[in-house]
C-alpha cells in the first residue's frame, strides 16, 4: 500500500467529509391522530400503518395513562369523522 507523498489541506479533507454529515429526518403527519411522524413507519401515539391498527398502543401504558389516551382518541374520532 502507498504512502501519501503530499500533504491533503483541511479544505480538502472537509470537503470530503462533507459528504458524511447526517440528513434531516422528513416527517410526515399521521392521517388519524394528526401528530408528526417519521415516514414507512407506524404512528408511535396510535399505532396506525396505512389506515390499519397495527401496534396496540393501549396495551403499553399504564392504567392511568391509558384511560387518558382512550379519552383522547374518543375525543378526536368523532372530530376525524366530520
Amino acid at each position: 500500500m502507498g504512502t501519501p507523498t503530499q500533504k491533503h489541506t483541511k479544505s480538502r479533507r472537509d470537503k470530503r467529509r462533507f459528504q458524511l454529515r447526517l440528513s434531516h429526518q422528513q416527517l410526515s403527519t399521521c392521517p388519524k391522530c394528526g401528530r408528526p411522524r417519521l415516514g414507512h413507519t407506524a404512528c408511535l401515539y396510535c399505532g396506525t400503518y396505512k389506515g390499519r391498527e397495527v401496534v396496540d398502543v393501549l396495551k403499553r401504558l399504564s392504567k392511568k395513562e391509558k384511560k387518558a389516551r382512550a379519552k383522547e382518541l374518543a375525543a378526536k374520532e368523532p372530530a376525524a369523522a366530520k
